[in-house]
């Protein structure tokens, strides 16, 4: 019996390490989430930074374009206006092209947030799986060692019946 023992102490240990293994890599996938989540929105902090940026260095552009015109004695109208509405177009498909990287990157992150959490979901239920395993074999193995040494109890018992058999033969009964 004190090996059948043995046998479910070490798995009930194995069960409780893969358990714990699980939870472990679950976390540390949570915690790869959590980072990444954290990088998709440092991402739209610094797309709003780029934005602000570029509309300060935008405005300088149009004073200095503006002072220039008006100091050439040209009017804002023509070819002016016509240049300063289309450093105003290219200006707004900087804006959205700054905005439209910045929105790929944080679906990129978030995405990967997602698998993370995802491949931490996996480990759990891996040790899950693991945990069943470790289960049933230790179920099997303390059910094979009580079967085996009933069946080596018997076969033992027998022998000593036969044995005593062969040394009070006949008159004393059988065993």
């Amino acid at each position: 019996m004190g090996w059948t023992a043995a046998v479910v102490a070490l798995g009930a240990l194995q069960y409780q390490q893969q358990g714990a293994m699980g939870k472990a890599n679950q976390a540390s996938y949570n915690a790869k989430g959590e980072a990444l989540d954290n990088q998709a929105v440092q991402i739209e902090k610094q797309k709003d930074f780029d934005i602000s940026q570029f509309n300060k260095e935008f405005r300088k552009l149009v004073g200095a374009e503006t002072v220039a015109i008006y100091k050439s004695g040209v009017t804002k109208e023509g070819t002016a206006l016509r240049i300063a509405r289309q450093n105003a177009e290219e200006a707004q498909l900087q804006r959205n092209t700054i905005t439209y990287n910045s929105q790929i990157a944080v679906n990129q992150k978030k995405y990967e947030a997602d698998t993370a959490r995802y491949q931490g979901s996996m480990a759990k239920a891996a040790a899950k799986q693991a945990q069943l395993k470790t289960i049933t074999s230790t179920v099997t193995s303390a059910y094979t060692m009580n079967t085996n040494n009933s069946l080596l109890g018997q076969q033992q018992s027998q022998a000593t019946r036969l044995q005593l058999n062969s040394y009070y033969p006949g008159d004393y009964g059988t065993f």
